[in-house]
This record gives C-alpha cells, sequence and structure tokens, in this order.
C-alpha cells in the first residue's frame, strides 16, 4: 500500500519538473543567443580585451556563461529524464525503477552543478532579473528533483 501513495506524488512531481527544466532551457536559450548576438567582435585592427572571456554573456558576470551552459545542460538533460519517469508511473514496477531513478539522478547531479554556479553568480551580483529567474528555478529544482527520486523508489518488492 505505501509503494502506491507514492505514485501520485512522483507523478506531480515529474509534471513540476518538467515545466521548470522548460523554462530553464527557454531562458537559458535566450541567454545563449543574447550572448552570441552581443559577444566580443575581433577584426584585423581590433584586439583582445585584457581579460577575455570566450564565454562572455553581456547581461551578468564572470560566472554567467559557466552557469548558462551547465543550466542548459541540465535542463536538456531533466527534461529527457521524463521519459522514462513516464514510463515509471505508467508500469509502476520494480522492472521500470532502475531506468527512471538513474535518468533523474543524472539530471539531478547536473542540476546540483548548475545551482553551484548560480550560487556564485548570485554572489558576484550584477545579473538580470531573467537570470535571477532561472537561478531560483535551479535551486528549487535541486530540492525537488532530489525528492522526486525518492518518491519514485516507493515501488513495493513483489
Amino acid at each position: 500500500m505505501a509503494g502506491e501513495q507514492m505514485k501520485p506524488v512522483a507523478s506531480g512531481l515529474l509534471v513540476l519538473n518538467f515545466c521548470m527544466y522548460v523554462i530553464v532551457l527557454g531562458i537559458g536559450g535566450w541567454a545563449m543567443n543574447r550572448a552570441i548576438d552581443h559577444g566580443f567582435e575581433v577584426g584585423p585592427n581590433l584586439e583582445l580585451p585584457a581579460h577575455f572571456s570566450p564565454i562572455y554573456f553581456p547581461m551578468g558576470n564572470a560566472a554567467t556563461g559557466f552557469f548558462v551552459i551547465f543550466a542548459l545542460l541540465a535542463g536538456v538533460v531533466g527534461a529527457a529524464s521524463t521519459i522514462s519517469g513516464l514510463s515509471h508511473i505508467r508500469s509502476w514496477t520494480v522492472g521500470s525503477l532502475p531506468a527512471a531513478a538513474t535518468a533523474a539522478t543524472i539530471a539531478w547531479t547536473l542540476t546540483v552543478l548548475a545551482m553551484g554556479f548560480a550560487w556564485k553568480e548570485i554572489e558576484l551580483q550584477g545579473r538580470n532579473a531573467k537570470l535571477r529567474t532561472m537561478e531560483a528555478f535551479l535551486i528549487i529544482l535541486s530540492v525537488t528533483q532530489l525528492i522526486y527520486i525518492a518518491a519514485v523508489h516507493g515501488v513495493r518488492r513483489p
């Protein structure tokens, strides 16, 4: 009985996390597009600045480039992990657990890594509202994804 009680919790967290990962991907895509459009231009008569970084993001600080890249990776893997999560929730058997738990754990580790860069970006300050939103989502996702991993393990062994 305890295993079946975790199924709605896991389902709700799966939907919540998927939506949050999609939002992270949207904001991260915007940030990457903006960085590409407004990056450094180096021509024959131009020199690189003294503190040149190939990961330059004009709307943030020194940690923004790393934060955005790892947030995009976490978002893609997190959204993709919902495929095995949906399959596991549909069958809710011990046989479907390893794939769902592994994919969710990989997504969680990437999310925690991106969250670390979010904390560094917060410490350095100087970012806009969209980046602050993405930081908040990744911090929340690091907790909700971990709870989801615990919830999918609620399958009872026969």
